[in-house]
């Protein structure tokens, strides 16, 4: 049986389990065996490479000594902890003592203490629950290269269908949009670069700057690199399930020690807890939209930046606080942003006075389908260079904007027509955007087609024009600041 057969298999086990209900709680329970399973296989590597190797982990608690099945005097492999027990050791052993880890005795304790700390066993059936360790012991061998590399496709998988589990589908984005996202801004190996999702959810925009870093290695590449790659990825994600699909995503892709994959909530910490050292090269994230922050969120914002929306408090935050000078971003984010007036207006307003907003790619409906329909786009920008002179400059001059089209036979996307990579398209060759105008190789890329809008003084929204922007971006009040701080409303066309 191959290993998405077995996933499959395991995956009706846990249906015929009365504890485990939906989707979203079965991926959970997958996941926090598979992490225990795989973390497991990687000390079993760090002990022959280190003798003097110790374990995090209790002794009772290591997956060898409670899960693994092992051979009996008949020579067949056989459970450590029968079924009438395994699942009362599960809840009132292997979880508390997990739960109850010193975090700051090492970054790995860290790390196991983070992703247990929420987690649960859902599993009530004593014969399921050794019905699912028997299959993960058949088919998971993280020391065979293959199996290791076909994993995180099945993973991915599992994460893609994440996407019809109520509201847990917020925290997937699909591999074409992190792929092309992380591609453009091109997070470089040679520079020590740090890419940071502040909103991670599941890892996707991490697993492909990780792809991406490695791409980069070259045949003198050893150690040394792999730990500029380790160091280069960070993320924080404020909810328990994504967290732990996270960091076993993490460490699927061999981060051995996701210590940087951070269990809080990014809009929680208060305004002026951020310093220089929290600010990064990168910024590459699908801020939650449409969701607001309890009260007291938020309520040492700058007034004229206060809101409980939590888009516009990510993009406050990218602008301000996260991304250096020079740094560069690239954001999802909805019409609603764009569009919106009040406090959206004012961020748009910051955004094109503090950064240089150059590309605004247009996706269509169902992107992001099941989960949502509406409407998004991805906001490419650089964060500008501190001018003191006394006058308020604005580093956005030229933007150009590119609305993707369906390939050809598609009239949506969806679960079963999901978005490619190939028909974004912009050319995914060439290097990273260029800050005086967009790169060439993304103006003469088709399907599609771009157009730009410079002015000295001002940007507006264009008017409805053959070959121009979207016509019901030109259509509707819409509003899009000028450099003399005012909102410019467009007349209709």
């Amino acid at each position: 049986m191959n290993l998405s057969s077995t996933i499959k298999s395991i995956q009706d086990i846990m249906r015929k389990d009365d504890g485990v209900d939906g989707d979203a709680q079965r991926l959970g329970q997958l996941t926090w065996m598979l992490f225990l399973k795989i973390f497991d296989q990687r000390e079993e590597e760090w002990e022959d490479d280190n003798p003097k190797y110790k374990s995090p982990l209790p002794r009772r608690m290591r997956w060898r000594n409670w899960a693994a099945y092992v051979p009996g005097r008949d020579g067949k492999k056989k459970p450590q902890i029968a079924a009438s027990e395994v699942i009362n050791f599960v809840n009132n052993d292997l979880f508390p003592s997990l739960k109850d880890l010193n975090a700051n005795a090492s970054p790995q304790h860290k790390v196991i203490r983070g992703v247990f700390e929420d987690a649960n066993n859902y599993m009530k059936s004593g014969p399921q629950f050794l019905a699912v360790i028997e299959k993960l012991e058949e088919a998971i061998d993280f020391h065979d290269f293959k199996t290791r590399a076909n994993l995180g496709d099945v993973y991915e998988q599992l994460l893609n269908d994440l996407r019809g589990a109520g509201n847990a589908g917020e925290f997937y984005t699909p591999r074409s949009i992190t792929q092309f996202m992380v591609d453009r801004v091109n997070p470089r190996l040679k520079k020590n670069e740090v890419v940071l999702d502040p909103a991670c959810g599941t890892g996707g925009f991490l697993t492909a700057a990780i792809d991406h870093l490695r791409n980069q290695r070259t045949t003198k590449s050893g150690t040394k690199e792999q730990r500029a790659i380790e160091a280069a990825i960070r993320g924080i994600e404020k909810k328990q399930l994504p967290h732990l699909l996270c960091t076993t995503n993490m460490l699927m892709h061999g981060i051995d020690v996701p210590s940087q994959i951070e269990h809080r909530n990014t809009l929680g910490v208060g305004w002026n807890e951020w310093n220089a050292n929290d600010k990064v090269d990168c910024v590459i994230t699908n801020p939650p939209f449409g969701g607001y922050e309890d009260d007291g969120v938020g309520g040492d914002y700058p007034a004229d930046l206060r809101t409980r929306e939590t888009a516009d408090m990510f993009m406050a935050l990218i602008i301000k606080k996260l991304l250096k000078e020079n740094g560069r971003a690239a954001v999802v984010l909805p019409d609603g942003f764009l569009f919106g007036e009040g406090i959206k207006a004012t961020l748009k307003r910051l955004l094109l006075r503090d950064c240089k907003l150059h590309t605004v790619v247009r996706l269509p409906k169902g992107v992001f389908a099941p989960y949502t329909t509406i409407k998004t786009n991805l906001l490419f920008f650089t964060k500008g260079a501190l001018v003191d002179d006394g006058t308020e400059h604005f580093h956005t001059d030229t933007i150009w904007y590119y609305e993707h089209p369906y390939p050809p036979g598609y009239k949506s996307y969806s679960k079963t027509k999901p978005s490619a990579l190939r028909s974004l398209g912009p050319s995914r060759s060439g290097g990273a955007a260029r800050q005086t105008t967009l790169p060439t190789e993304w103006r003469t890329s088709s399907p599609g087609r771009w157009t730009s809008r410079a002015s000295a003084n001002r940007l507006r929204l264009l008017r409805s024009r053959i070959g121009t922007v979207p016509s019901n971006w030109a259509t509707r009040r819409a509003c899009w600041i000028t450099a003399s701080a005012t909102c410019v409303i467009p007349s209709k066309a």
